[in-house]
């Protein structure tokens, strides 16, 4: 057990310090989020507040931070396909360790640094203006940290399919568009269309979203409970995806 526990812990400590020695990596990563609070959030904020809607700034932050946490944790997976090109993947595989074990250690660190990324994310909001309920953020960062296992996860088990980077990046780009704008970060959950609220309910992402969103800003379109269950069911449903795929791999 120690010895697997130790793996485990050196290859997620493998991809916390490539991620904090790569500081153009976590700076580009910021551009897009910063973006859309600025853009968005003191663009659409006056037609939001006069529809009614109150403050969209408030509104927009946890989805934001979401999509931070998106990005980077999915992205993480295309760190398999570099180690395959470069041969430290197969390396890693012929060592006395499971590829369970292998995969577990990878994408916590993936997960790991994804959840920074959202922390970063949610101060560069506080700075901007966001006011969430600072007593609730220990929670929040417990619900990026289930999110990013999510979607490390997902890229895990897609980037074990495939050996080409830029088809890797083609395809999550394709899946994390519609599952970011389809997520209710941008926008209330009420009077949509029945397709679009069909997507928008099957969406993983929306149940991470709107717990972020009870929980710094105390708005909600579903129960805490619900929100947190989903989460942790589908999490659980991708790491096992993640696994069976990863374990499948061909160094």
């Amino acid at each position: 057990m120690t010895h697997i526990l130790y793996t485990i812990y050196i290859l997620w400590l493998r991809q916390i310090k490539r991620y904090f020695r790569s500081k153009s990596r976590i700076v580009g990563s910021l551009g897009q989020p910063i973006l859309f609070l600025l853009a968005l959030g003191y663009g659409l904020g006056p037609v939001f507040s006069q529809a009614g809607q109150g403050n969209y700034f408030q509104f927009l932050a946890p989805g934001v931070i979401a999509m931070g946490i998106l990005f980077t944790s999915i992205f993480s997976g295309i760190e398999i396909i570099w180690d395959r090109q470069f041969g430290f993947l197969k390396e890693t595989l012929v060592a006395p360790v499971s590829r369970l074990v292998i995969m577990i250690g990878r994408t916590l660190g993936g997960a790991t640094t994804a959840m920074f990324q959202g922390v970063i994310v949610l101060v560069i909001a506080i700075i901007a203006g966001f006011r969430p309920e600072l007593a609730s953020i220990p929670e929040a960062i417990l619900i990026m940290l289930c999110i990013a296992l999510l979607f490390a996860a997902a890229g895990t088990a897609l980037a074990s399919r495939l050996e080409d980077m830029q088809g890797f990046q083609l395809i999550t780009n394709f899946i994390i568009m519609p599952i970011f704008f389809l997520s209710g970060a941008l926008f209330p959950l009420t009077g949509l269309p029945p397709a679009v609220a069909f997507l928008v309910h099957i969406n993983p992402l929306t149940y991470g979203v709107d717990a972020l969103r009870h929980v710094l800003a105390g708005a909600t379109q579903f129960s805490l409970v619900t929100d947190v269950s989903v989460l942790v069911c589908v999490t659980a449903a991708f790491l096992v995806i993640g696994a069976y795929t990863f374990s499948k791999i061909k160094a």
